[in-house]
């Protein structure tokens, strides 16, 4: 018995049962592309003018938004930036912290009256008064306002009447005048 291969048959483009066509002769024939007439723009020139203007009307608007932007994003400071976050941009360098002269110093500061100081208590403002010692009667004025007492020391057992001994927390020129009122005259406190 002999067996021949018969070829596959596949059915044809329009039905029939032929074998398939060669690649591209199953395109429609080729036509002729109609001639146009050129398409012509009225107003063109102004069309253009209005076009330019409008442009530079968004350039201009595309710049202020721009503007806004950076402004918006720019540098923060310190105070603004929140929990360490470091603002966006080019590292910065930590600038040079300088040092300020401390506002506050301790004073300590000896009262001509001992019984006063021992009804001062840490965080009492009191104003120091000095009392000049003149033989025409004595002149007093105010040498420190407001001053934050910050120690009372224990008074040594010395009855010579030589007053106690407070600690004022003052300005740096407060302290000052305390120190050069004391040698010259008796200090008293007020409480406020």
């Amino acid at each position: 018995m002999s067996f021949s291969p018969s070829p596959p048959s596949f059915p044809g483009p329009l039905g029939t049962d032929s074998f398939p066509r060669p690649l591209g002769t199953d395109a429609p024939p080729t036509c002729e592309v109609p001639h146009f007439a050129p398409v012509r723009v009225r107003g063109g020139r102004y069309q253009l003018r209005g076009l330019l203007r409008h442009r530079r009307r968004a350039v201009a608007a595309g710049l202020a938004l721009t503007a806004a932007a950076l402004v918006a994003a720019g540098p923060r400071d310190a105070a603004e930036t929140r929990h360490g976050e470091r603002p966006r941009g080019h590292p910065v360098v930590d600038p040079v912290r300088q040092r300020r002269a401390v506002e506050r110093v301790s004073a300590p500061v000896r009262i001509a009256d001992a019984g006063t100081v021992r009804l001062l208590r840490a965080g009492d403002r009191v104003d120091v008064i000095a009392a000049e010692e003149s033989a025409a009667g004595g002149d007093a004025h105010v040498v420190a306002r407001g001053a934050r007492v910050t120690k009372v020391p224990e008074p040594l057992e010395v009855a010579d009447g030589g007053g106690a001994l407070v600690v004022l927390s003052v300005p740096r020129s407060t302290a000052a005048r305390l120190a050069g009122a004391s040698v010259t005259a008796r200090l008293a406190v007020t409480l406020w």
